[in-house]
């Protein structure tokens, strides 16, 4: 039984010897490099066929699910280049990656890839998106060197089309706390013609992560880009109810340029006009001209910091600060006009009330009895009067002295005065002299009629007559005991005159220079004023959240 069974193992055992070999030549025969070859030559074909295939009776007019479900767009926003922004245009511009997704059964496939990597020549021959941007100046798609699009198919029917876009796009700007305010700059975009019925919109990757702003892509100015919020609205019309996409950017403006170029000259012009304060109110040409320089450099500010704005009917932060400003620049030159008013009118009182003191001081008066033959003066006479007097001295002069002709000629009010005691008997009695009546009586009456002498004379007089009592005996036995009367009249007289000089006189005007008290009081209200004003301006609206809110969060 043993030898039996051995053949017929070894018989089994060289069977599956057999098939093993087979086997073997049967792998190398219908090896992989074969068939990967195979693939190769084949994968081209595949492909074309593939696209024929699904180009084939495709309507690219009709949208996908065309009477039945609602078309679903999905989009993403890749920020590339963020600026500049215009607030004279109130526009801003930036460079994006536009991408939509979308899902088209039409074109499912089934192939040895999983994506259709394709140009621009593939979207013209596809149904598209009827995208617009809502709030959208002016859009550029991008053709240099080639159109930049992309264009990707994926097994399921699955699209994505993305772009590269400039869009200028409106941003509406709310300027009252400008330049410390903040903008909501929206990108609103959205079907064309498809309502909500038939095409919605959704975002990719969520509300929070669909729009990316890298922080290297923002190239502005003027202002932060503080972030950015997403939205989802819709918007009825007569053609029906569209969804819009909006996305917010918040910005907000830098201080910098508009403290150089306006704020701190405002200030510096303020304080300036204020250094009239201290200038003597007589120098008018320099106070009037830091008025002047100082209100047309506040216009020139004015006007220079409008340039940057658009012309809005409202006033702006920057406006309010320099009409105060320019108030105050103007209230300085006020100011010096009121002290200049105020200071001619001190002066006017002051002359009128020296003329009047004047008018008014007593001038000392000679009391004299004349008649009205005394007030008449005749120049004939008294050169008669010198002549004989004259030729009497040096008649009964002894031999003694003479008196020099200019000090005869000087006739004195105080011998006039004593004159007109003088009559003509008395004169002939005393008289040695062979002087008759009649040219005594006419002597008497020439001496009356000669007119006073100037104030200045009585010194004159005084001399005179001390000089004709010491060195004259020929005019004390001429005139006799008449000489003692008008010596004695003499002092009587210059003590009168002399009286009134005793008075004080009045007090020379005020030269009403130096400080007003206008400009004392200035000198402080102006500057605490204008410090109040600052601290209040920059504590208000630095404390403000003037950060313009998005419709999103309102």
């Amino acid at each position: 039984m043993v030898s039996a069974k051995e053949p017929a193992i070894a018989m089994s055992s060289g069977l599956s010897i057999a098939l093993l070999h087979c086997l073997c030549l049967a792998t190398c025969l219908t090896g992989p490099p074969g068939q990967s070859k195979k693939e190769e030559k084949l994968w081209p074909e595949n492909f074309t066929s593939i696209l024929n295939s699904l180009l084939d009776g495709y309507d690219n007019r009709l949208r996908p699910g065309f009477g039945g479900p609602v078309t679903e767009v999905k989009t993403d926003i890749y920020v590339t280049s963020f600026g500049p922004v215009s607030d004279v245009e109130m526009e801003y511009t930036m460079d994006v990656f536009f991408r939509q997704t979308w899902v088209d059964k039409r074109l499912k496939y089934d192939g040895p890839i999983e994506i259709l990597r394709l140009n621009n020549l593939m979207v013209s021959k596809v149904w598209t998106p009827d995208t617009f941007f809502r709030n959208g100046k002016k859009s550029v798609a991008h053709n240099m060197t080639a159109p930049n699009k992309l264009f990707r198919i994926m097994r399921n029917g699955t699209i994505l089309y993305t772009m590269r876009l400039t869009i200028s796009a409106e941003c509406p700007m709310r300027l009252v706390d400008f330049p410390m305010d903040g903008h909501a700059c929206p990108l609103k975009f959205g079907s064309y013609a498809y309502p909500k019925s038939e095409m919605i919109y959704t975002w990719t990757k969520g509300p929070e992560k669909s729009v990316e702003v890298p922080e290297e892509s923002s190239s502005l100015v003027q202002y932060d880009l503080l972030g950015h919020t997403v939205s989802t609205e819709t918007i009825k019309s007569i053609t029906g109810e569209y969804i819009v996409m909006t996305v917010y950017f918040h910005l907000r403006r830098k201080m910098g340029y508009f403290m150089i170029q306006t704020y701190i000259p405002c200030i510096m012009t303020v304080i300036l006009s204020q250094v009239s304060f201290w200038i003597n109110k007589e120098s008018v040409p320099a106070r009037t001209v830091f008025g002047i320089t100082t209100v047309l450099t506040m216009t020139t500010l004015s006007i220079s910091a409008r340039h940057s704005l658009p012309k809005v009917s409202y006033a702006t932060a920057m406006d309010w600060f320099i009409a105060v400003c320019f108030a105050f620049v103007f209230s300085a030159l006020i100011e010096f006009a009121a002290v200049n008013y105020f200071t001619n009118i001190q002066m006017e009182k002051a002359k009128r009330k020296t003329v009047k003191s004047l008018l008014e001081f007593p001038v000392a008066p000679v009391q004299r009895k004349r008649s009205t033959e005394e007030t008449v003066m005749s120049t004939d006479a008294n050169s008669n009067v010198r002549k004989r007097t004259n030729a009497t001295v040096q008649s009964e002069a002894d031999g003694g002295s003479r008196i020099d002709t200019r000090h005869s000629s000087i006739q004195p009010p105080s011998v006039a005065q004593g004159s007109s005691d003088i009559t003509p008997h008395s004169l002939s009695a005393s008289s040695p002299n062979p002087f008759t009546r009649i040219n005594a009586s006419e002597t008497l009456s020439s001496a009356r009629a000669t007119p006073p002498a100037p104030p200045s004379t009585p010194i004159l007089t005084g001399f005179v007559s001390q000089h004709a009592t010491a060195g004259s005996p020929s005019i004390q036995h001429l005139l006799g005991s008449r000489l003692e009367q008008i010596q004695t009249t003499t002092p009587n007289t210059l003590g009168a005159s002399a009286k009134p000089s005793a008075v004080t006189p009045p007090a020379p005007p005020a030269s009403h220079s130096g400080t007003s008290k206008i400009d004392k009081y200035a000198r402080i209200l102006f500057p605490v004023t204008f410090g109040a004003f600052n601290m209040v301006y920059w504590v208000v609206y630095l404390s403000k959240d003037t950060m313009e809110k998005s419709e999103s969060l309102m």
